[in-house]
């Protein structure tokens, strides 16, 4: 096992959660120290403050992934005697980076409202307001047909040829390559300076462009060749949407019974809910943080109940006069992303040889207190 670097270990995270995904101007990446160090404990954190900091100290952490910016409002100045000032001068001093994941990790397949959505026990989620359409390549390679087979599950193994459903998708078509080596050359067919034939197999299949250069890593290690012949194209085909919020259906029940359900599956002791507790839910939809400017995207979706943080008084009456009904259990519940994310990420580095512990900050940041 290999002990990494944070660049190492953002390079794996941003395979599942890519700066593209994220909203124009979001504050995003980097916010504080450097990755260019050894990495053996990661936190992942919902909010940096000072007792996270405190936390990450303790446990020796040198990089935090947190998903709300620790830095989302311009800097004027840096004074270590304010409240942000210390903070900042706190994790530089113990030189623990933070790199933030913002709305692009809102909007991964597998991260925030995934992942609220798998809480609520939406069926057929899909995505409520699309942000992104993930753009295609065509890759084509020339392969000796005795390596065909292992290139083609190279390449699905890692996502390429998911087309729907189907996974692994992919053509061949036998032919002839011709080449011809040069002096320097250690051919695995042939010999330098004699122009040789091989049947060879043409093997193509559709890659998603966030994919494509791991794709391409992965072929090349696999191929037997020295030199390896392939080939990408721009395609026009429809990609996968991608996008902030999830909808999807749920087994009926009133209002007031949904509402207890998102209490007992988010974790909260209360919820501000609008609408008549009686009304019969069957569609659901969900999205993570602040979602009050999209709400007629969940109206017009066909949502009987949109759930979302940090309810607006006005909304909250624009909601009324559509006829949907809100449930509000606060900002906080984000929090789901410290498990779901650690799950992920150490996945990843197991799979890529990785010596690291990640593991979820267990400090609460909910500001808000019931009486």
């Amino acid at each position: 096992m290999k002990n990494p670097n944070g660049h190492e270990i953002i390079q794996l995270f941003e395979q599942f959660s890519p700066k593209g995904l994220a909203m124009e101007g979001d504050k995003i990446g980097l916010q504080i120290g450097r990755l260019n160090k050894k990495v053996d404990r990661v936190m992942i954190a919902l909010d940096v403050l000072e007792h996270v900091i405190d936390e990450a100290i303790e446990k020796n952490v040198q990089l935090i992934i947190a998903h709300h910016p620790i830095i989302y409002r311009p800097l004027k100045n840096l004074l270590t005697d304010s409240t942000q000032g210390k903070m900042i001068e706190k994790l530089i001093k113990h030189d623990i980076a933070v790199y933030a994941a913002h709305t692009n990790l809102d909007v991964a397949k597998g991260g925030v409202n995934d992942l609220l959505a798998e809480a609520l026990g939406l069926e057929d989620p899909e995505v409520l307001v699309p942000t992104y359409e993930v753009k295609l390549k065509k890759l084509v390679v020339f392969v000796p047909s005795s390596h065909a087979e292992e290139i083609r599950q190279v390449l699905g193994n890692i996502g390429a040829g998911y087309i729907g459903n189907y996974s692994h998708c992919s053509f061949s078509a036998n032919g002839t390559g011709r080449f011809l080596p040069g002096e320097q050359t250690n051919p695995y067919v042939g010999k330098p300076g004699r122009l040789e034939e091989v049947e060879e197999v043409k093997v193509e299949t559709i890659v998603p462009e966030p994919l494509l250069k791991k794709a391409i890593t992965a072929l090349i290690k696999a191929h037997p060749y020295e030199e390896v012949a392939y080939d990408v194209y721009p395609i026009e085909n429809k990609g996968e949407v991608l996008g902030l919020g999830r909808i999807g259906k749920v087994s009926e029940m009133t209002l007031a019974e949904f509402a207890e359900k998102v209490k007992t599956s988010l974790g909260v002791s209360s919820v501000r809910v609008i609408g008549d507790l009686s009304f019969k839910v069957k569609k659901v939809a969900v999205l993570g943080g602040d979602g009050n400017k999209y709400f007629m995207n969940a109206k017009f979706k066909g949502a009987d109940v949109y759930v979302t943080g940090d309810i607006y008084y006005h909304t909250a009456h624009d909601a009324m006069m559509e006829g949907l009904n809100m449930i509000d259990p606060g900002h906080n519940v984000e929090k789901i992303m410290k498990i779901g994310l650690t799950k992920i990420l150490q996945k990843m580095c197991q799979e890529a040889g990785y010596s690291v512990d990640v593991f979820p900050s267990e400090e609460n940041t909910d500001p808000f207190q019931f009486v």
